[in-house]
Parts: C-alpha cells; structure tokens; sequence
C-alpha cells in the first residue's frame, strides 16, 4: 500500500494530499514526497480551496460530498482527507495521473 493512502480497520480511506492553489487548472500532479500533490484552480482565500478539493475528490471517486472529509490542514497545504466509502479503495488508482 502506499504510503499517500491508508485504509483503517474498520474500512475508511485516509489519503495524505499536498495541495497548490490558484493553478491554471484543477488536476492531479502525481505524487510529492509521501502525498498526493492536487492542483486547484480555487484561489486559498475563504475556505474556496477547501471546498474544491472535497469537490474534485469526491466526483473523481464518483461519490458523494459528504462521504469526503478535511480530518487536518485546513489552512495549510499538507492535508489528511477522509474517505466514508470503504468500497472506494479499488478506484483510488484514478487519482494517479498516467505516466
């Protein structure tokens, strides 16, 4: 497993994301260090960039806003995002951009 997603015992999805705000467009950018680096055009003014990043995580996984949680780094780059949809792990791959 690697080290940017975890899941836990009881079946939730923990992935460790290095987020840039204010870029040209909203992507994945592959990995940075221990994370997954997401790029998103949301400016980081007024919880915009946050509201993204639940936003473009959860339609990539094809699940609901609510099932995806900011658990730390609401103000800074480095997040921890929870996933509640246990049955999401085998997607987790889509967030990988293509080589």
């Amino acid at each position: 497993m690697s080290e940017w997603y975890r899941q836990a015992a009881d079946g939730r999805i923990t992935l460790t994301l290095h987020i840039q705000p204010g870029a040209k467009k909203t992507e994945f950018a592959g990995l940075h260090g221990d994370a997954l680096k997401i790029r998103l055009a949301a400016p980081p003014v007024d919880g915009k960039a946050n509201e993204a990043l639940v936003k473009f995580v959860a339609e990539t996984l094809g699940i609901a806003r609510s099932e995806v949680t900011i658990k730390s780094g609401h103000t800074s780059r480095r997040k921890v995002v929870e996933i509640d949809d246990p049955t999401r792990l085998e997607v987790i791959a889509k967030l990988l951009p293509s080589p």
